[in-house]
């Protein structure tokens, strides 16, 4: 992760608060390491994002709701449950979520986009690390298109 400041602000849509007032846009980010949670966290609300942060892949499922984020970032390789698996689980909760994966191993998530995902856009892979700049490009681009159509 870079540390400079990016200054792009985000062009998501946002969510519809109360009386229909535009709110910033939010995301889940679910990722087993605490200092990526930490960091990815202050660069996306320095941002202009609201962030949420879950190290478990099962609370961060416990805690979805339908439509309460517009994004979900979530790590590729966890223990107890891998993106891909937590991706299937949040789609029968919210269809309409846009998902995007961080991954630090390649090898890792060409064998299990492969197999399991081979339909599945590359654009929505976030390699790990990550400059800031790229990373928000990398969102704004990601929050501006369809979900794709998977499942």
């Amino acid at each position: 992760m870079g540390s400079e400041e990016t200054g792009i602000p985000p062009s998501g849509n946002g969510s519809k608060g109360k009386e229909g007032e535009i709110t910033k846009t939010r995301i889940m980010l679910v990722d087993d390491e605490p200092d990526i949670n930490a960091a990815l966290r202050v660069v996306l609300s320095r941002a202009g994002f609201s962030v949420d942060t879950f190290e478990d892949p099962s609370y961060a499922l416990e805690m979805l709701k339908p439509r309460m984020y517009d994004l979900v970032i979530l790590d590729l390789k966890m223990p107890k449950m891998d993106g891909f698996e937590l991706y299937q689980e949040i789609k029968k909760i919210d269809k309409d979520t846009k998902i995007c994966f961080l991954t630090a191993s390649e090898l890792f998530f060409e064998k299990l986009r492969e197999k399991k995902f081979a339909t599945l856009d590359k654009n929505l892979f976030i390699r790990k690390p990550i400059p800031n700049a790229d990373l928000l490009k990398k969102i704004n681009t990601i929050l501006n298109r369809d979900p794709p159509a998977i499942m």
